[in-house]
């Protein structure tokens, strides 16, 4: 077999593998979150320790995978953050105490964090080359991809102990339990069929180094909007229905359901749309979109028209992370990534504490607002930091 073949639809599967699997153990740990309040005795403020050490060692992990990945290419990275991964599986589903819940974060953070950079690093290489020969983008469906293995460990979490009759404690151990297992399988198939990248050199032919492309950043100020917006949406969007609407808790959830549905469908067709109309404009219109679901939820009060809002969110949110995420990749490799992720990602675990407190002095629904003009900021910067995909373009 050919390592260095990334044009195959070997090399696309193990993509899909990459994504999916990290997707399943973040899925697991997201719904796992109340069980093990439960289980250890979790206040807010141990939450609050757990949730900024996950995210500080997914953070460091961040920028060394970025510059690793560069230097020695994609596919040792990816197949050795399965590693932590699995470990955080396995620990959400024994940990006893506290301590060893932190430890487990850590190694969440490590894994997510490393595999992330690292897996949309491979994806751009292989866009690039499909790129190349004539084809069109990828980077939307194995985004799609994450988000269906997600969805698949938090619906599993959720039905496992209704459907068997299981304690919640049992659930959580017997789903982390076969995660972490799985992990193992995806690891021996990657193994075999994640394909070998380039390393990205950032220097010139004198020996100067490069400094990271000012568009970068720029694409970091993006994932900074969309990392509001999203975290928002999954953490203040069945809040904000139930408190909006008067509708019991039940009910409200169906406001996460709608903008899980719409990501993962925007996202299966997201590299067609980008085809037809390019990326900048792609980037743009899910902005617009995202931000007027936002204006809907600022002032609209019936259920049905706020689940529209929520879904409009969704799907604006849906196109706008994984182009960002490509144009990153194209333009600075794995370092142009790792800026455009720990911003997002840092954004993601922040904003939604922000949004909190403005929910206090504002109240939920006009809050809403804030993500909403964000977003509709990413209309003008997506024309000066994106660039359409085509063909050798890019660095």
């Amino acid at each position: 077999m050919d390592r260095t073949a990334l044009d195959t639809p070997r090399a696309v599967a193990a993509v899909i593998l990459l994504f999916a699997y990290n997707g399943l153990v973040v899925g697991v740990y997201a719904a796992s979150i109340p069980i093990l309040r439960d289980k250890i005795g979790l206040d807010a403020i141990r939450l609050a320790i757990l949730f900024v050490v996950t995210g500080i060692a997914a953070v460091a992990a961040m920028q060394i995978s970025g510059r690793v990945t560069d230097k020695y290419g994609a596919r040792r990275v990816c197949l050795t953050m399965i590693f932590p991964l699995i470990i955080a599986a396995t620990g959400y589903a024994l940990v006893p105490t506290y301590p060893l819940l932190l430890v487990t974060g850590v190694f969440l953070g490590l894994g997510n964090g490393g595999i992330d950079v690292a897996m949309n690093a491979l994806g751009v290489q292989i866009e690039r080359r499909r790129l190349d020969r004539g084809g069109h983008g990828i980077m939307s469906f194995f985004h799609a991809m994450w988000a269906i293995g997600s969805f698949v460990g938090s619906f599993a979490i959720s039905v496992v102990g209704t459907g068997i009759g299981l304690s919640p404690t049992r659930t959580l151990a017997v789903c982390a339990l076969v995660a972490a297992g799985l992990g193992f399988g995806a690891w021996g198939l990657a193994y075999v069929i994640t394909p070998e990248t380039a390393p990205v050199g950032h220097e010139t032919a004198d020996g100067t180094k490069l400094r990271i492309p000012r568009a970068a950043y720029l694409m970091g100020v993006m994932a900074i909007a969309f990392g509001l917006g999203e975290g928002t949406a999954s953490d203040w969007s069945g809040v904000h229905v139930h408190t909006v609407a008067g509708v019991d808790s039940r009910t409200a959830a169906w406001a996460v359901t709608v903008i899980m549905g719409c990501m993962v469908v925007i996202r299966l067709t997201g590299d067609l749309l980008v085809a037809a109309i390019g990326r900048q404009n792609l980037v743009r219109a899910g902005g617009v979109v995202a931000a007027a679901g936002y204006l809907i939820t600022t002032f609209a009060t019936p259920f049905p028209v706020l689940l529209i809002g929520w879904a409009l969110v969704g799907a604006g949110m849906g196109v706008i992370a994984p182009q960002v995420y490509a144009s990153a990749g194209h333009l600075a490799g794995g370092r142009g990534l790792a800026v455009v992720v720990t911003f997002g990602y840092t954004t993601f675990l922040v904003g939604p504490a922000v949004i909190g407190t403005l929910v206090h002095f504002l109240g939920i629904q006009h809050t809403m607002a804030v993500p909403g003009v964000l977003l509709f900021g990413l209309v003008g910067i997506a024309g000066v930091a994106l660039k359409d995909p085509r063909p050798r373009e890019t660095v």
